[in-house]
């Protein structure tokens, strides 16, 4: 049996390649922890998540001064009750993002350890459902980016064989939502499709006269449309259109997905691992969504997300928007608009180190040594 001997703490601070605005925020920033945990047989596994901008540092001072000393000594293959022992830990603070966060950092470094030792990829620990997915974009398709720039880049995702993209909405007017989304539909035909994403941003009646709107371009589905602790304004809303209504990203248990199922409150299921506490939990997440016939189309993480979306039968779509170049040396595999599920061992990212170490930030670096 071997146990955790060591954990490594670091964060990186990594900058949007392009410009990224949506109904509420822009997002310019993405601090990314990442825990490496180490056990007595020497092997190594390495996780992370990530905020947009703020929290980050929180999240640093949980990791090193709350749950990664409770790691050492702890058989590292009991991933379930770790996950369990280290949110009752915290439980004064969940549930919410800081913590949930924080957990996934280490909930992925535990899963990238177990499969590095199995030497199985991620994908085929955890289900082995399908071997590649479809993938739609999201870069070309931000708040600001001008109706032109938006044909352009959907006619561009859609000769590279991508299933869809997706178009952020939210404009001061219905009309202008319309008239963008129109374009896009006119452009690409009826075969490809668009997904829409509102942050959040909508209030109920707007949402649905919005969606009613919208109705005729036969989108894939509105996501995130009302304030995510809103359930019954999404089961209103869901009732009221015929477009799936998707929801997840701002979720962080799994009773706030069991709920939004159990009450009709959406049509598709967009867990994602970095926000919801890891791969533990997403795994949960993905499985009951099956048990309530719903997709699951994760929301961004696209490194990591290609192996679970692969893992699961209701896997469905893996979101393109490229994050980790800048400190891996692995890119995401793409045949024919498909995203390739890793054949490596572990999560299937690799990661550059000297990289990392030139831009992590100093004032968060920890090492918790057994003994010591």
């Amino acid at each position: 049996m071997a146990r955790i001997e060591r954990i490594e703490l670091k964060m990186v601070d990594l900058r949007p390649k392009v410009e990224r605005t949506d109904a509420i925020q822009s997002f310019v920033s993405q601090e990314t922890p990442l825990v490496t945990i180490t056990d007595s047989d020497g092997a190594v596994g390495t996780g992370y998540s990530y905020t947009i901008g703020t929290g980050g540092s929180s999240v640093m001072r949980l990791l090193a001064d709350h749950l990664a000393p409770r790691l050492i000594g702890r058989d590292a293959d009991q991933i379930e009750a770790i996950w369990h022992d280290l949110e009752f830990a915290t439980h004064a603070t969940t549930i919410g993002a800081i913590t949930s966060i924080a957990l996934a950092a280490i909930d992925t470094a535990l899963w990238d350890l177990r499969a590095r030792k199995q030497g199985l990829p991620l994908w085929k620990l955890a289900g082995g459902a399908k071997d590649r997915c479809p993938l739609y974009t999201t870069e070309g398709g931000w708040l600001h980016i001008p109706v032109e720039a938006l044909v352009e880049d959907a006619l561009d995702a859609k000769s590279k064989g991508f299933t869809g993209s997706k178009v952020k909405i939210g404009k001061p007017h219905g009309s202008e939502d319309y008239a963008r989304l129109s374009a896009v539909r006119k452009a690409v035909g009826d075969g490809y499709e668009i997904m829409t994403d509102a942050n959040q941003g909508l209030s109920v009646d707007e949402a649905i006269r919005r969606a009613d709107r919208l109705r005729e371009l036969d989108l894939g589905w509105i996501e995130e449309p009302l304030p995510a602790d809103d359930i019954d304004g999404h089961v209103r809303l869901n009732r009221s259109t015929s477009t799936p209504i998707a929801i997840g990203e701002s979720l962080y248990s799994i009773r706030h997905f069991r709920e939004y199922m159990q009450k009709g409150a959406c049509s598709i299921v967009q867990v994602d691992a970095g926000r919801i506490g890891g791969i533990t939990p997403w795994l949960k997440v993905a499985h009951a969504a099956e048990a309530f016939d719903m997709p699951v189309c994760p929301h961004f993480l696209m490194e990591l997300h290609v192996s679970l979306t692969c893992a699961v039968q209701n896997g469905r779509y893996v979101e393109y928007i490229p994050q980790l170049d800048d400190i891996t040396t692995s890119r995401l595999k793409i045949e024919n608009g498909m995203a390739l599920a890793p054949l490596s061992a572990g999560l299937g990212i690799d990661w550059d180190w000297d990289a990392i170490g030139a831009r992590s930030i100093a004032e968060f670096e920890r090492e918790i040594r057994k003994g010591g």
